[in-house]
């Protein structure tokens, strides 16, 4: 009995040293996943933060969006109304001046690779326009658009509205 009584107690001994081991391990387990939540923690708390600072940032800029879309098409509106009035005048000054006849000027020189009026080289990017009275070839910058007629040359253009000049 007392052999046994040895065993028993040596094997209880073992089984608490064994228990306190699993103990430490667990509290050090435990230990590390608190160490992990408070980081979890830490971080969510970051990501939320930066969550509702560019919530914040987004709204802001959608309201300047708006203010900036709609002094837009406030603009549109008064460059439309601004469009109508000058075609309005354009129209007026064309109904004075539809039974006026002036002379022709001068023929153009026939050197079509250079402009009538400046003499620059017409290339890709200076187009070359005919003059719808004296025929002559023009770049863009000597030439005027008289709207359904086409372009004249501004010579021409001077010749036929005298007060444009």
């Amino acid at each position: 009995l007392p052999q046994r009584l040895a065993t028993l107690a040596a094997a209880a001994r073992k089984e608490a040293w064994q228990s306190r081991q699993q103990l430490q391990a667990q509290q050090q387990e435990v230990m590390r996943l608190q160490e992990q939540l408070s980081r979890a923690q830490q971080d969510g708390e970051r990501w939320a933060s930066a969550l509702q600072r560019a919530q914040r940032e987004a709204l802001e800029r959608e309201a300047m969006r708006g203010t900036e879309q709609a002094r837009q098409q406030e603009l549109i509106r008064d460059m439309k109304g601004r469009l109508l009035e000058l075609l309005r005048e354009k129209d007026a000054l064309w109904q004075k001046t539809e039974g006026i006849d002036t002379p022709m000027p001068s023929p153009a020189p026939r050197d079509v690779g250079l402009c009538a009026r400046c003499r620059k080289d017409f290339r890709l990017l200076s187009r070359r326009y005919n003059c719808r009275l004296c025929q002559g070839k023009v770049c863009h910058a000597c030439s005027v658009d008289v709207g359904k007629q086409g372009r004249c040359c501004l010579l021409c253009y001077q010749q036929r509205h005298p007060q444009a000049t």
